[in-house]
């Protein structure tokens, strides 16, 4: 896995250095999917390893729930106000679902998808705000 880590950090630097430019014409607004794609190797593995990391200390485990963590809180409060017993597809059933998935390629499609979409709002359209004055 660190090695799968460092390679992916390794593409991000490549992608993202200057022979990028070559693909792109001046004349263009910059936003191509070679702008975007630092963004989307960032993003993708940030929450691919990020996300169940953050999961587990909240208690959503791939063993389950842990005891005397926000994930039993929430599993508490869950049954309580559903009249006693926790729903399926609801926000604690999701949690655990997603926590006992560690580090899988949904983690991963879901942080490209959030990096591309934060390099379109924000970098692309921070560009097209200052060309239009």
């Amino acid at each position: 896995m660190w090695r799968q880590s460092q390679l992916l950090f390794l593409l991000c630097l490549v992608l993202s250095s200057g022979s990028a430019d070559k693909f792109t014409d001046d004349e263009e607004d910059s936003c191509t999917l070679i702008d975007a794609l630092p963004y989307v190797v960032v993003g993708g593995a940030a929450l691919m390893y990020a996300g169940p990391a953050v999961l587990a200390t909240l208690g959503f485990q791939a063993t389950g729930i842990a005891a005397n963590s926000v994930g039993s809180w929430l599993m508490s409060w869950s049954a309580i106000s559903s009249g006693g017993g926790v729903p399926a597809g609801g926000v604690v059933a999701t949690l655990q679902s997603l926590g006992a998935q560690a580090g899988s390629v949904a983690w991963g499609s879901v942080g490209s998808k959030l990096g591309y979409t934060v390099h379109q709002n924000f970098i692309c359209g921070k560009k097209q705000k200052s060309k239009k004055q």
